[in-house]
């Protein structure tokens, strides 16, 4: 995203779908127990969670929806929808049963890598950007599906940087980087992120924000670890928005001079 930015300060916000946001971590709420979920949400300090709507009904059982503190933003996702129609209705499931507005849509056919079908996921965006969501595509890396999703009405461009659950990272990067440079909506890194160290680099690219589930999942202390990911991602914005220092590809430059001490 072309834009020049002055000194980080409490006031460096992005919005999304005209709600404005302070928080630059989303956070999943997969893979983990229901009472981890309002610790992981407060040491994140995150302002959206995301959730499966069959994690909010399960049939009489706990609801995931008890546990989230108030005032947070709820981010349903279409986990399980294989095309655009199933991850259309899962959305207005979601709004119906009291989720809001937000729907963060992924289609997937692919049982091995669980990669997102694009072209899918784009139908999806255009259908539901017309009936008032706040649409949020999960998507692979690809300047022109970006700019489908964009023109289809998507509040952001969510490209993963590696495979679900892997967390192996931004693989993806040079793409990523190119939908950062090229699209004007928010950028926000999802899927594969394992480490803080991954957040903070994604935040250093440009990106809006990070959403991370299955490294804090997965953590041996999970608020410890949500904390963790928050400084890290707050750490990478305040680098992005400072400047990052030049990179020499040959040779070498000294930080002090090498003449002009030994004479007198």
């Amino acid at each position: 995203m072309n834009q020049t930015y002055t000194h980080a300060t409490n006031n460096d916000t992005f919005t999304l779908g005209g709600h404005e946001f302070q928080s630059r971590f989303i956070l999943g709420s997969g893979k983990y127990s229901l009472d981890l979920i309002k610790a992981a949400v407060e040491e994140a300090g995150a302002q959206i969670i995301t959730l499966a709507l069959r994690r909010a009904n399960q049939g009489g059982m706990e609801n995931i929806l008890d546990y989230i503190p108030k005032g947070v933003t709820l981010l349903p996702n279409t986990s399980g929808a294989r095309t655009a129609d199933e991850a259309v209705r899962i959305a207005r499931l979601a709004r119906e049963v009291g989720c809001g507005d937000f729907v963060k849509i992924e289609v997937i056919r692919d049982t091995k890598y669980l990669l997102p079908d694009n072209q899918e996921t784009i139908k999806a965006t255009e259908i539901l950007a017309k009936e008032g969501f706040v649409v949020m595509p999960y998507m692979y890396p690809d300047l022109n599906v970006a700019r489908d999703l964009a023109n289809a009405g998507a509040a952001c461009i969510m490209p993963l940087g590696a495979p679900i659950g892997t967390n192996k990272g931004i693989c993806t990067k040079d793409f990523i980087q190119i939908l950062i440079d090229e699209i004007d909506l928010p950028i926000i890194v999802d899927a594969g992120i394992g480490k803080p160290s991954h957040a903070c680099e994604a935040m250093e690219m440009g990106a809006a924000a990070v959403m991370a589930n299955t490294a804090i999942a997965t953590a041996g202390d999970v608020p410890a670890m949500a904390s963790a990911f928050k400084m890290a991602i707050e750490s990478g914005r305040k680098a992005y928005l400072a400047g990052l220092g030049r990179v020499i590809d040959k040779g070498a430059s000294a930080s002090s001079p090498l003449t002009g001490f030994l004479h007198e």
